[in-house]
């Protein structure tokens, strides 16, 4: 079935007007205080619109809308509203919408991406017959969901990380959320000092106590070359955190080769292997 279809026919989105889990699944829905109700604002958020575009779907479906729970807010009932969620405002309606009216929304709005997806999800997840084959849909649409988040964020990192970094990144977000092994250049992939230094086969505690002054070198070498430092990109530390290191790729090869041998190599390599070399 079209997943259009949803968008034509109020019987049809009548079939489906129970299943409110979707929402949350296809994208994190954000609620007011009382944990029921989403205004007009933060559903045009949820799908990505402005609220022009909300206000026409409630103008052409309203009697549906408000079947599904949707409500207007003005007067004695706004501030009751207001007061019981410990919020004021100078507004003088309010319009609510339940998980229900949500949902409604997204069955009837074109002009979203997140709508789209959630029709996509309902006519082409929930009718599979299968347990293990809903299970698997629903990991992937899932999949694709944080695949969309992550790229939102990237996105908003845009001037404060380093560009190619930022769109291989990208590419890798969106590859793994359609389930696809990403196709990098070699060049492109991520060259970190840790690793460097294990290929070197130096030891945990001996690359803990050398990887930041190796880093700067190669930071000061690089900028003695071409006149600046490489760019940041965001990295995440073993407990968890997110922190900006430079953006070393595979091209940096080289680099982390003339720092080794310039300070590195007789202190770590054997003293067997230099006698080698230099017979």
């Amino acid at each position: 079935m079209n997943e259009l279809a949803l968008t034509e026919s109020p019987s049809l989105r009548a079939q489906y007007a129970d299943r409110v889990e979707v929402l949350s699944r296809v994208k994190e829905l954000t609620l007011l205080s009382d944990g029921i109700h989403a205004d007009l604002p933060m559903v045009a958020r949820y799908f990505e619109v402005d609220i022009e575009a909300i206000k026409k779907t409630v103008q052409r479906n309203r009697a549906e809308l408000t079947e599904n729970g949707l409500r207007v807010l003005k007067g004695a009932e706004l501030a009751e509203f207001e007061r019981d969620n410990l919020s004021l405002s100078k507004r003088r309606s309010v319009t609510l919408f339940p998980r229900r009216a949500i949902l409604n929304a997204a069955m009837s709005l074109r002009a979203s991406p997140v709508a789209r997806s959630i029709r996509t999800y309902l006519l082409n997840v929930e009718e599979l017959a299968s347990p293990e084959l809903r299970a698997e849909a629903i990991e992937r649409m899932e999949r694709a969901a944080v695949s969309r988040a992550q790229v939102l964020m990237l996105r908003a990192a845009e001037g404060f990380l380093e560009h190619d970094w930022l769109a291989t990144k990208t590419r890798v977000v969106i590859a793994r959320g359609l389930g696809e092994e990403p196709e990098i250049d070699p060049d492109d992939v991520p060259l970190y000092v840790p690793d460097f230094l294990k290929s070197k086969g130096l030891k945990r505690d001996q690359i803990a106590n050398t990887q930041s002054v190796f880093g700067k070198r190669a930071a000061a070498l690089h900028e003695a070359e071409y006149g600046f430092k490489p760019g940041k990109r965001s990295s995440e530390t073993t407990n968890g955190s997110i922190r900006n290191t430079l953006a070393w790729t595979q091209r940096h090869l080289p680099l982390f080769e003339e720092v080794w041998d310039r300070w590195y190599a007789a202190l770590y390599t054997p003293q067997s292997e230099l006698f080698e070399v230099g017979s």
